[in-house]
């Protein structure tokens, strides 16, 4: 009986032992997936940001021309408001000329808005994909490490269910039947 006692003791140590194992072995799976999430999505963001500077920079001396542009633009507005009816623009000058002036101005402004904008969108779409990606991966290692645990205390169950049919077996052997059935029958 002491070493069956003493057998059984030592398997809820050991068992023990392997789940606090795993629980330390699990621990550092999810730090280690972490940091190798977070790596990943910082090297996208420092791609993502470097391609936006790529795009950008060349935009910065057209950006300077835009605003001395504007700000001469709304310089003539203020000094001509008060002579701004409600429903006419007061144009010195050629009406076609001005108007003319004004069509290349917007068709510039369209022209820039159309190249700073669809490099956002696919970014966008890029980073979208990416995010969709990581989180069916983080979902999916969710789920087998779900299956792991469960087929990880499924073998704890069946150790401990063989070890305790091999000690029955065994004190069945050196105490005989009738004994045995008395202590798991009363």
């Amino acid at each position: 009986e002491s070493d069956v006692a003493e057998l059984e003791k030592k398997a809820e140590e050991n068992l023990l032992m392997l789940c606090e194992e795993k629980e330390r072995e699990q621990e550092k799976l999810y730090e280690l997936k972490r940091e190798v999430l977070l790596r990943e999505r910082e090297q996208r963001l420092e791609e993502a940001l470097d391609k936006q500077m790529e795009v950008l920079s060349p935009l910065v001396s057209v950006l300077g021309c835009f605003k001395e542009q504007y700000k001469s633009f709304a310089a003539s507005l203020d000094a001509t408001r008060h002579e701004l009816p409600m429903s006419n623009i007061h144009i010195e000058g050629d009406k076609p000329t001005y108007l003319d002036e004004m069509q290349k101005q917007l068709t510039i402004t369209q022209e820039l808005l159309a190249e700073v904008m669809p490099s956002y969108s696919e970014e966008s779409a890029k980073a979208c994909t990416v995010l969709k990606d990581i989180k069916e991966m983080s979902q999916e290692l969710d789920k087998e490490l779900q299956r792991s645990f469960t087929q990880v205390q499924n073998l704890s169950y069946e150790v401990s269910k063989e070890i305790s049919l091999h000690n029955q077996s065994i004190c069945e052997d050196n105490y005989g039947l009738d004994v045995v059935k008395h202590w798991y029958f009363n």
